[in-house]
C-alpha cells in the first residue's frame, strides 16, 4: 500500500495545523506575557483538527494518507504542548514522558499493522475521548494562575487513566485478532 499526500481540504488543514505547532510552542516558551497568543494558537490548532475531521467525514474526503497524517499531527501537537509546558515549569515531567511512551507504542503498533497486515488503524471514540481529555487539561494550564500550577500533577490523572483504557481497547480490537491468526511456522 503506497501512501502519498492527497490534495483534499482536510489534508491541507492538517498541514496548516502542523505548521502552526512550532509557533504555539514558541509563544508558550516565550513566557506569561505571550500566554494569550499561545492559547489562541492552541485553541486554533485544536479547532482545526475538529474541522478537518468533520469535513473529511461529512464530504467523503477520507483518505488513507489522512488516516495516518491526521493522528500523527495530533501526536506531535500533544507531545509538543506537553514538552513546552514542562520546560516552562507548568507541567510535571511524568506527563510528557507518559505521552511520549504512549504515542511511541501507538506508532510502533500502527506501523506493524500497516506493514505486516496492510491495516490502517482508524481513531475510535475511546481514543478521541483520551485526546479530548488531554487537550482540556492542557487548556486549563493556560488559564490556571501561576500560584496554582501544582494542580497540574492531579488534573492529568484522569486523561492518563483513560488513555491506558483506550490503549488496551485498541490492543484488543486491532492486535489480538492479528496475533490469533498468525500462520504457524513450517
Amino acid at each position: 500500500m503506497k501512501l502519498r499526500f492527497e490534495p483534499t481540504i482536510p489534508n491541507y488543514l492538517t498541514t496548516v495545523r502542523l505548521a502552526a505547532i512550532p509557533f504555539m510552542a514558541w509563544f508558550i516558551y516565550a513566557g506569561e506575557r505571550y500566554n494569550t497568543i499561545a492559547f489562541i494558537f492552541f485553541v486554533s490548532i485544536w479547532a482545526t483538527d475538529m474541522l478537518d475531521g468533520y469535513i473529511a467525514r461529512h464530504y467523503n474526503m477520507i483518505s488513507n494518507f489522512g488516516k495516518i497524517y491526521d493522528p500523527f499531527v495530533d501526536k506531535v501537537f500533544q507531545f509538543t504542548t506537553a514538552t513546552t509546558l514542562f520546560i516552562t515549569h507548568r507541567l510535571p515531567l511524568w506527563v510528557p514522558v507518559f505521552i511520549f511512551l504512549k504515542e511511541a507504542m501507538m506508532i510502533v503498533g500502527g506501523f506493524f499493522l500497516l506493514k505486516k497486515r496492510k491495516t490502517i488503524i482508524q481513531a475510535r471514540w475511546y481514543g478521541k475521548l483520551a485526546t479530548v481529555l488531554f487537550v482540556a487539561c492542557f487548556a486549563v494550564l493556560f488559564v490556571l494562575p501561576s500560584d496554582k500550577q501544582q494542580w497540574a500533577q492531579y488534573i492529568f490523572i484522569i486523561p492518563v487513566g483513560w488513555a491506558l483504557v483506550a490503549y488496551l481497547l485498541y490492543g484488543i480490537r486491532f492486535m489480538i485478532p492479528h496475533l490469533r491468526h498468525k500462520k504457524p511456522a513450517a
